[in-house]
C-alpha cells in the first residue's frame, strides 16, 4: 500500500496523473505496475561527492572549433543558384548568432565552376561562383565557413569511365540510388575515394578561405556497406569481425589522409566526416575519439525505427563516451523527420525544441538545419523563428553550456562491436535486438531518475572506470579477454556491475566460449543454450517467503511467489540461497495446459554477490529487452532495485518530484551544471511532441567537493534565480516549475 506519506517521500516519481491523485488518498492502493513505475523509496538516498573540480583551462590555448556554440545549415539544392538571395541567407544565420555555417561544395553537383573532371555543374549555375560568393557573405559576417562535400554518389558518365568506383551487388550489377536510379552508389575502397575526393579539395583550397571540410554521406553511419566490387570481394564477409577490421583500417586511413590535405592551406584546418548512429556508429568510436576534430551526429530527428524521445540525448552519451571533451554537434533538422517525410516542410515546433533541448543537456552544441528552395529559405518559413529564438536564447548562457566532464557515478558499458556484429540468441543477426536491449536500460535509468554515462568497451581502463560507483552491462555478448581482465580487476578494486544475458559469452571476434568470461567474478557458469519462450515465458520464483528479511532486491514485491522473468535466458548451474529461481516457460494456450509441469527447480533466475565494497549482479534472462518491449513494471522494479543495490544508493545529484525526466549533471567552467528535459507527454514514444505538459517543482540536492562554495543558482530557461541552502558540502534548491526544459545554472565562488 503507498499511503500519502509515502507518496510524498517518492524521490523518483513516474506516475500517472489518476494514479498520483489516488496516491494522495490514505486508504488508497496503487497496482503492483504503479507502484513499480513510481520507484517508491521509503529514504533519500546517499549523497556523495564528484571528484574535486578540474584546473582552468586557458581558451586561448583551445583550437577554435571548442568556441563554436551555434552551427546553422541550408542544405542548398541545384535549383538555389537560380534563385537564393545569399544576403537574405547571410542575414538570418547571423542575426540567429550562428558561429558557423556548411556550404555546398559538394561532390554530386558542383556549386562553384570546378574543373575536376567527373564534379558536374549544376543546370542552374551557369558559371557562377555560387559557392564562393556564399562563403564571402559568410565571411562579412564574421561567421566560420565549413566546405561540405558529398562523396556517395555519382553519375553515369563517371560510371562509364570508371566502373570500378562502383558498389556492386552479389550478382555484380552495379548498386543504385533508392530514391535517384540515375546515381550509382560509390565504394568507399575505390579509387574514388583516393583520387576524386582529394581532387575536389585541393581545388577548394586553393580558391577559397574555408575552416575545414566535412563528407556528408560517408561514412555509413548505423551499418556497414555490403559492396562485391573487385576489391571487396576479396575482403571478408561484410558484418564479420575481419570485415569491420578492414573497414575501419580504410576509414581511418582516409580520415587522416583528407585531414592533411585541409591542412595543406591552413594548419587549423580539419577534415571531418558524418557520424552519428549513436552506439551502433559503423567506425571504431575509440579510434574516431582519439582522431576526430569534430564529431558531427547525423542524428536529425526520431524516425520509424527511433520513436522514443530520448535518441539525441542517445548520441551525446556516446559523444561523451568517445571524446574526452573535444567538440561534437547535433544535426537537429527543422524538417519534418519520420516514416513519412516532407523534406521541405516544418515539424513540429515543440518536437524541434526537444531535439535542440537534448543536444545540449547531453553536451553537444546545437545545430539547425532546413533545405531550401525558391528564395533559398524555403517556402515553408516557420522553421525560421524557432531556429533563431532558441540560438538566441542560448547566446547568453555560453559559459554554462560548455561542459567539462559529467558527474554522474553510473556508467553502461556500451558494447559497439555487439550492437553491429552480434547475431542475438537465435543466429539471425538482427538490427533490432540490441537496439531494443539499448532501450530498455535507457528507459529503467530515466524512470529511476538516475545520472549516468555511457562508457565505450574499448575504453575500460582503471583511470576511466574508477569513477564510477557501478558499470551496467546490458547483455554485452562481445568482450576480449583484455576487457574481462578490466572489468574483473575492477570489482576487486571495490566497483560493482550489473551484467545480464549472454554478456561476456563472446570473444571480440565473435568466437563463443565454452563458459562466460566474467564467470568468476559474477559467481555463475553456463550450463547450455540460450533457452527461449514457447508460449509463456518464465518466471522467476521468490525463494524467501518471510517478507521482512527478503533481500533488498525484492523490495516493494507482495502477495505474489512469483515474478515475470524474461523472454530469452541462460541456463545456469546452481548456487547456493538463490534469491529467485527460474520457473520454466509453458504454454498460454490452451488455458488449460497454462501451469508449470516443473513448478521449482535449483536454477537461478538472479546471482547476487555481496564482496566488501563491490556488489555483483548477473540476470540470465534478457531482461532489458523484456521490459522495452512489455514495459512490465514488476521488471522495472527489479532493475531499479538492483541497481540500488549495487550502488548502495549513492547518487551526486538527486532530483525529487514528479514526472518523466532526463537528467543530465555536468562540470562546467562557472561551476555546475543541471540539466532536466521533460518527456511527461502521450508523444515521448511515438510520433512527434505536440505539446508540453508542465511538471511542478522539482527539488535538486546534491553534494559538493570539499572547500566548494555556491555564490548562485539561475535557472536559465525561467530567467529567473532560484533560492538554495548549502549545509556543509550539501547544496538544496527547488525548481518551481519544468515545461519541456530546464538549466539549474550553479555558479561557485
Amino acid at each position: 500500500m503507498l499511503n500519502r506519506r509515502a507518496f510524498l517521500k517518492t524521490g523518483a516519481a513516474v506516475i500517472p496523473m489518476t494514479a498520483a491523485l489516488n496516491a494522495l488518498d490514505p486508504a488508497s492502493t496503487l497496482s503492483a505496475e504503479e507502484v513499480a513505475v513510481a520507484a517508491v523509496r521509503e529514504h533519500a538516498p546517499t549523497l556523495v561527492p564528484p571528484p574535486p573540480r578540474m584546473t582552468p583551462i586557458d581558451p586561448a590555448t583551445e583550437p577554435w572549433q571548442q568556441r563554436v556554440r551555434r552551427v546553422g545549415q541550408s542544405n542548398m539544392t541545384e535549383h538555389d543558384p537560380a534563385v537564393m538571395n545569399i544576403e537574405e541567407w547571410a542575414d538570418y544565420w547571423h542575426s540567429a548568432r550562428a558561429d558557423i555555417v556548411f556550404i555546398s561544395v559538394t561532390g554530386i553537383l558542383a556549386f562553384y565552376p570546378s574543373k575536376v573532371k567527373f564534379h558536374r555543374h549544376g543546370k542552374f549555375l551557369n558559371g557562377r561562383d555560387f559557392f564562393g560568393e556564399c562563403v564571402a557573405a559568410a565571411r562579412k559576417r564574421n561567421m566560420r565557413v565549413v566546405a561540405r562535400m558529398s562523396p556517395d554518389l555519382n553519375w553515369p558518365d563517371a560510371l562509364a569511365a570508371h566502373p570500378e568506383w562502383a558498389m556492386r551487388k552479389k550478382d555484380g550489377s552495379v548498386q543504385l540510388s533508392e530514391q535517384d536510379p540515375h546515381l550509382f552508389k560509390t565504394c568507399m575502397f575505390s579509387t574514388y575515394m583516393d583520387d576524386y575526393v582529394p581532387a575536389i579539395m585541393r581545388e577548394v583550397n586553393s580558391l577559397y578561405d574555408v575552416d575545414c571540410f566535412y563528407t556528408n554521406g560517408w561514412p555509413p553511419i548505423g551499418s556497414l556497406p555490403d559492396c562485391h566490387c573487385a576489391i571487396c570481394s576479396k575482403l571478408p564477409a561484410s558484418g564479420t569481425p575481419a570485415y569491420w577490421s578492414a573497414f575501419n583500417d580504410r576509414v581511418f586511413t582516409l580520415w587522416q589522409k583528407y585531414d592533411a590535405i585541409a591542412k595543406e592551406k591552413k594548419p587549423d584546418s580539419f577534415f571531418f566526416a558524418n557520424l552519428g548512429g549513436n552506439v551502433r556508429c559503423g567506425p571504431n568510436l575509440d579510434r574516431l575519439g582519439k582522431l576526430a576534430a569534430w564529431f558531427q551526429a547525423d542524428n536529425q530527428g526520431r524516425t520509424y525505427a527511433d520513436p522514443a524521445v530520448w535518441g539525441c540525448s542517445l548520441q551525446g552519451r556516446v559523444c561523451n563516451a568517445v571524446l574526452d571533451g573535444k567538440f561534437a554537434a547535433n544535426v537537429t533538422a527543422a524538417y519534418s523527420t519520420g516514416a513519412i517525410t516532407w523534406r521541405n516542410g516544418s515539424k513540429n515546433p515543440a518536437e524541434a525544441r526537444m531535439w535542440l533541448n537534448e543536444t545540449l543537456a547531453s553536451g553537444m552544441t546545437p545545430y539547425y538545419h532546413f533545405i531550401g528552395s525558391e528564395d533559398g529559405l524555403g517556402e515553408d518559413r516557420r522553421w525560421q523563428k524557432v531556429g533563431a529564438d532558441y540560438f538566441r536564447w542560448t547566446a547568453p548562457h555560453d559559459a554554462h553550456f560548455k561542459t567539462r566532464r559529467s558527474i554522474a557515478n553510473i556508467g553502461v558499458v556500451m558494447g559497439q562491436s555487439t550492437q553491429l556484429l552480434y547475431p542475438g540468441p537465435d543466429t539471425a543477426r538482427s538490427r533490432t535486438y540490441m537496439h531494443e536491449t539499448t532501450q530498455g536500460i535507457y528507459d529503467a535509468l530515466l524512470r529511476g531518475r538516475f545520472a549516468f554515462d555511457f562508457v565505450h568497451e574499448d575504453r575500460l581502463d582503471a583511470e576511466r572506470i574508477s569513477k564510477y560507483r557501478a558499470l551496467l552491462l546490458p547483455n554485452i555478448a562481445m568482450l576480449s579477454d583484455r576487457q574481462c581482465r578490466q572489468l574483473s580487476d575492477y570489482v576487486r578494486s571495490g566497483g560493482s556491475i550489473m551484467a545480464s544475458f549472454q554478456t561476456g559469452l563472446y570473444d571480440e571476434n565473435l568466437s563463443a566460449r565454452a563458459d562466460f568470461g566474467l564467470a568468476d567474478v559474477l559467481g555463475i557458469n553456463r550450463a547450455g543454450d540460450p533457452i527461449g519462450t514457447n508460449g509463456n515465458a518464465y518466471y522467476a520464483r521468490i525463494e524467501d517467503p518471510d517478507q521482512a528479511h527478503r533481500h533488498p532486491i525484492l523490495d516493494g514485491f507482495s502477495n505474489t511467489n512469483w515474478l515475470p522473468g524474461a523472454q530469452n535466458r541462460m541456463p545456469l548451474k546452481p548456487v547456493q540461497n538463490p534469491v529467485l529461481t527460474v520457473v520454466p516457460g509453458f504454454v498460454q494456450y490452451p488455458p488449460e495446459l497454462a501451469y508449470p509441469p516443473t513448478p521449482h527447480t535449483d536454477v537461478p533466475a538472479v546471482v547476487l554477490l555481496d564482496s566488501g565494497a563491490s556488489r555483483t549482479a548477473y540476470f540470465p534472462g534478457d531482461i532489458e529487452r523484456s521490459y522495452w518491449l512489455t514495459g512490465h513494471g514488476d521488471l522495472l522494479r527489479l532493475l531499479h532495485n538492483t541497481i540500488q543495490w549495487i550502488t548502495r544508493d549513492e547518487r551526486i545529484v538527486h532530483v525529487a518530484g514528479e514526472g518523466f525526466i532526463e537528467i543530465f549533471a555536468w562540470e562546467t567552467s562557472p561551476g555546475y551544471a543541471v540539466h532536466l528535459l521533460n518527456y511527461t507527454s502521450p508523444d515521448a514514444q511515438h510520433g512527434w511532441l505536440q505539446s508540453i505538459f508542465p511538471l511542478g517543482p522539482q527539488t535538486v540536492s546534491m553534494m559538493l567537493p570539499q572547500g566548494v562554495n555556491v555564490k548562485s543558482v539561475e535557472l536559465l530557461h525561467a530567467g529567473t534565480r532560484a533560492a538554495f541552502s548549502q549545509e556543509s558540502q550539501v547544496l538544496q534548491f527547488t525548481v518551481p516549475r519544468v515545461e519541456d526544459y530546464e538549466v539549474a545554472a550553479i555558479t561557485v565562488r
